[in-house]
């Protein structure tokens, strides 16, 4: 995933959580905001009930692993959080359940 399609402002991190509802899908709480701009951004908050500082860089470079494969649409910041029972999983039903996820909501981008 490029830096430039990450959120880094813990400002927009706030005002996308507290003005948006999240999509609950197993493991993942997933907000997103709809916007006008030509780009996306993604955001990733992983808490430190869910282990130490290793296991939740590990958590998050598998996410931006899974993100790598689709192509998006534009317009939308999206944030990512996700729950302890994350630690117990393997990275292929991790992957599937945040495609799941992400289908759900509807912002990656349909092959022609």
């Amino acid at each position: 995933m490029k830096k430039k399609h990450i959120i880094k402002s813990n400002d927009e991190y706030n005002r996308i959580i507290n003005n948006t509802t999240p999509l609950k899908y197993k493991d993942f709480l997933i907000y997103v905001e709809r916007n006008n701009s030509d780009s996306y951004f993604f955001g990733f908050s992983v808490g430190k009930k869910v282990g130490n500082a290793v296991i939740r860089n590990k958590i998050k470079r598998r996410i931006k692993n899974i993100l790598d494969e689709k192509d998006y649409q534009n317009g939308f910041n999206c944030i990512i959080m996700v729950r302890k029972a994350i630690v117990d999983k393997d990275f292929q039903t991790m992957r599937n359940d945040l495609l799941v996820a992400l289908d759900k909501i509807d912002i990656i981008k349909e092959k022609i």
